[in-house]
């Protein structure tokens, strides 16, 4: 998924998402310890995009406290 397209989501949405790609790559992680049917790639693009999501939530925040300063 692209930057615009996280940029697109809402902060609540941000978070369930995040939430709910944590849940994802625990699943990849067990399903890739117990079989490689799976591909391992797909593991290192969902931290990726967890990580685009946790980077896009902290820029909200600190643009929120930029304001009320």
């Amino acid at each position: 998924m692209k930057n615009s397209a996280i940029k697109d989501f809402s902060s609540t949405e941000l978070v369930e998402r995040v939430a709910e790609e944590r849940k994802n790559l625990t699943r990849l992680r067990f399903g890739n310890a117990l079989s490689a049917a799976e591909s391992t790639a797909k593991i290192g693009q969902t931290r990726r995009f967890i990580a685009r999501m946790l980077t896009e939530i902290r820029r909200r925040e600190l643009e929120n406290l930029a304001a009320q300063s």
